[in-house]
């Protein structure tokens, strides 16, 4: 267990192999080992936005829960920006969409969630305000996602 656990059980998630009932194919096997978790198009979108206002930052923390994407230590701002399918984005909609091994990515998915909740939680008591952002928002409303942190790091600055 993690230092961010708490007492809620953690969702189980089979592994994916074919002994396990799970099969794919090269392809997609290819195709999936090519997803980064780290330097997204949509993360290195709003890093080069927040760069170029002058707002500077740490990328991926070791020292914070859940590594946080971006973070601003000098207001307690971490900031996550999380991929639709991997975060459950609107998630009693697109559960249903998963046509196949469901047995593994729905749990999988749910899991991350269950994660992202306690990253949150552990954050919080350590006095930090964590955004998320869903990638496609960074990707279509980025000056709506910069203004949000812009907003919140002038609200800071006024009242420390």
């Amino acid at each position: 267990m993690s230092r961010y656990d708490d007492d809620v059980d953690r969702i189980a998630v089979p592994r994916f192999e074919e002994s396990a009932g799970f099969y794919t194919s090269k392809q997609r096997s290819y195709n999936m080992s090519r997803i980064k978790g780290k330097n997204s198009k949509p993360e290195m979108i709003l890093r080069k936005a927040l760069w170029s206002k002058n707002i500077r930052f740490r990328l991926h923390d070791k020292s914070l829960p859940g590594r946080p994407d971006i973070v601003i230590k000098k207001y307690k701002l971490a900031i996550f920006v999380d991929g639709e399918f991997w975060h459950g984005f609107d998630w009693k909609t697109n559960r249903e969409r998963i046509k196949s091994n469901r047995l593994f990515w729905i749990p999988k998915i749910e899991r991350n969630m269950q994660k992202d909740e306690r990253v949150n939680r552990a954050l919080r008591d350590m006095d930090y305000t964590v955004f998320r952002f869903w990638s496609q928002d960074v990707l279509k409303k980025l000056p709506m996602v910069l203004n949000q942190i812009e907003l919140f790091l002038e609200t800071r600055k006024l009242y420390p």
